[in-house]
């Protein structure tokens, strides 16, 4: 007997782009990682709450890390390549060179970041207006969103930047662009972070009430008006220019982009979850909610029928789960927050050296220690008299306020190892009683919620995942296997 032969593997490459760098997998086609890489990209602070970035940066760092993940592998078989990224906004001009978004001039830095809060004047001026669109953002527009960024540039780099921009991008549409040569929009990007309606648009009258009338005589040419559906081929595939930057075959299809949250929370909401004594299993995924946690942290919730909730964007019908309205509410900081905290601690130092000295990253060490001085409680009561507000950056969600301040209660004159500790502990507390917030409220709304799902680098902690399962009250389940929906 002769045995058949076998088809060779397929592979699909999947290019992440966070807020520090960027990460690309190589997966065959029944979904194993066959390799990853990442590469970290810079982030420029020029003043408070001004972070910006480089396409050309960003984009040389795709092409470094899709290239060591198809090393040796046969170019024939692989048969596609789809981005995600986080929600920044990517400013162009009209021969598609960046532009400067800063004062100084610096075109490279072309990018202002999703966690920039530079446009607090315009988005109190947008939120005053309370026209009809913010009742799917919450009923509040974040500083974080687009509109309130563009208004910022027609403001304040009237002639440098707004009369020379040719496009205006989410960094998931820049990188479709960049591969494909084609200016559509993602549904996910512009519904999600722009106030696009998925079934009727644009809506002129937000645009001409906020002051950026011009975006609308152009029809939207600037901003989109060619809008796909996540994971529709976008154009003819890579171009012959990409397909070299990438070291990739010409022409393989490249799949309408995603928010790097919103791939985090496709991936691991629909997980299979049969033996694991979970109170999801044989429920509709609309009792699960997806927590992408990161430098940031998102709370995807999906349903049926929209639910409005207070202070949580949306509803987004189709934005994630094909079908399905989307709530997605947030934590500014939460990684970030943790970094912040630990590394500014006195005892930082001495925690990097006996970290280094034990082979273990400081979260781990951090982790270990809190362990040794618990004695017989729970490692969660060690800080009953310490307390942190976490919003040192504002509040995304429920409270809606980007005004609000960090606050640390219970602070003595120790020093130590042993305080830097219980202050990591209290931090990723306050976090884990924000998400519970976020929970309570969509639960209040109308969401019928009984599983918490957690991926991305934060989800990697094993103390960040059990601080949120015993505050959360609820079921946390690690998805540890979706490393590359890390956010």
């Amino acid at each position: 007997m002769h045995s058949k032969k076998q088809a060779p593997v397929r592979y699909y490459v999947g290019i992440d782009v966070g807020s520090a760098s960027v990460r690309a997998a190589l997966v065959d086609e029944f979904g194993t990682v066959v390799a990853h890489a990442d590469q970290p990209i810079q982030i420029w602070e020029p003043e408070p709450d001004h972070y910006e970035q480089s396409s050309s940066d960003i984009w040389a760092a795709c092409c470094l890390v899709t290239k060591k993940v198809v090393c040796g592998v046969d170019a024939s078989r692989i048969r596609g390549v789809g981005f995600d990224a986080t929600c920044s906004l990517v400013v162009v001009d009209k021969q598609f060179q960046p532009l400067a978004v800063n004062c100084e001039g610096q075109n490279y830095r072309n990018v202002i970041m999703w966690m920039d809060h530079r446009a607090v004047s315009q988005v109190e001026h947008i939120n005053a207006t309370q026209h009809r669109v913010l009742s799917y953002v919450g009923g509040v527009m974040s500083v974080e969103m687009q509109p309130p960024k563009l208004l910022w540039i027609k403001e304040n780099l009237k002639e440098s930047c707004w009369e020379k921009a040719g496009y205006f991008f989410d960094l998931p549409d820049f990188l479709s662009w960049k591969a494909t040569g084609v200016t559509a929009r993602s549904l996910c990007t512009v519904v999600c972070k722009w106030t696009y309606s998925s079934d009727g648009g644009w809506d002129d009258s937000f645009w001409k009430t906020i002051g950026l009338e011009d975006l609308v005589k152009d029809k939207y040419e600037k901003i989109g008006n060619h809008v796909l559906s996540p994971g529709e081929p976008v154009g003819k595939g890579l171009t012959p220019e990409a397909a070299k930057d990438l070291g990739l075959p010409e022409g393989i299809a490249v799949a309408a982009s995603l928010i790097d949250a919103h791939a985090g929370g496709l991936g691991v909401i629909g997980a299979d979850v049969k033996g694991h004594n979970l109170p999801c299993e044989n429920q509709p995924i609309t009792s699960r909610v997806a927590m992408i946690c990161g430098t940031s942290s998102c709370h995807m919730g999906v349903s049926e029928t929209p639910i409005f909730v207070p202070g949580v964007w949306g509803p987004y019908f189709s934005a994630m789960v094909p079908g399905l309205w989307l709530n997605e509410g947030g934590q500014s900081a939460t990684g970030k927050l943790i970094d912040h905290v630990v590394r500014g601690h006195v005892a930082f130092p001495e925690l990097q050296s006996k970290a280094a000295t034990s082979a273990h990253s400081i979260y781990t060490y951090l982790n270990s220690h809190l362990d040794l001085i618990k004695k017989s409680l729970p490692v969660g009561f060690l800080t009953v008299d310490l307390h942190v507000w976490p919003d040192f950056h504002g509040n995304r969600s429920p409270l809606t306020d980007l005004t609000l301040k960090g606050m640390v209660v219970g602070l003595t004159l120790s020093r130590g190892l042993d305080e830097l500790a219980l202050i990591y502990l209290a931090t990723i507390q306050a976090i884990a009683l924000g998400t519970r917030h976020i929970l309570e409220t969509m639960q209040a709304a109308g969401h019928h919620i009984n599983t918490l799902f957690l991926c991305g680098g934060l989800s990697k902690n094993p103390l960040f995942v059990q601080m949120h399962a015993d505050i959360t009250g609820g079921h946390g389940e690690n998805g540890e296997n979706w490393e590359s929906c890390a956010a």
